[in-house]
């Protein structure tokens, strides 16, 4: 493609990042980077409350499992979602809102790229800790359609990861270079 096709995905909004990144033409719109970042951010997370609430209706809406209807099961669960909450929490404090939302698309970067915790212990925590939230959601309502969607999930952040993980590293290499220092 051209580029001219926007689809926002709900997961990441990589799609649209990486047509700003080679237009800039959000940051011309909003007349700011920031602002252009800022508004994809809120995007995502509407569409990130969109997708947990489709996600728990249709685990509500389907039978249960029985074997893991049971109350050691449901403290896995709870376990799963207190891990998985403090990675996203820590990942979203460690990076900011604008390295968490695909700043670095838009040309905002941090001074270097962040490996303090979690990400000394995690590669993609947000991503991980998201679907251990998931995993431990569906575990808690005994839920294998939350199982099935959980899967879902993680498959998309793999590829998100696919997709994120050199840029991230080629944009960070580029900025530590001699070169770019000069300029």
């Amino acid at each position: 493609g051209d580029g001219s096709v926007l689809e926002l995905d709900p997961d990441d909004g990589c799609t649209v990042a990486r047509w700003e990144q080679k237009t800039r033409k959000l940051s011309r719109a909003f007349r700011s980077p920031y602002l252009a970042c800022y508004s994809l951010g809120a995007a995502i997370l509407l569409l990130n409350v969109l997708r947990s609430h489709c996600f728990t209706q249709a685990m509500l809406s389907q039978p249960k499992m029985e074997s893991l209807d049971n109350p050691t099961a449901y403290r896995t669960g709870l376990a799963l979602l207190g891990v998985g909450s403090a990675f996203v929490i820590s990942s979203f404090l460690a990076l900011g809102f604008t390295g968490t939302f695909l700043g670095d698309y838009f040309g905002i970067l941090k001074e270097a790229r962040v490996t303090t915790f979690p990400f000394n212990v995690l590669d993609n925590p947000m991503y991980w800790g998201s679907t251990a939230n998931y995993l431990g959601w569906a575990v808690m309502h005994a839920s294998p359609t939350g199982l099935l969607l959980t899967a879902v999930v993680a498959l998309v952040y793999k590829v998100a990861v696919l997709y994120e993980e050199p840029f991230t590293a080629q944009i960070y290499q580029q900025k530590a270079s001699p070169s770019h220092k000069r300029s």
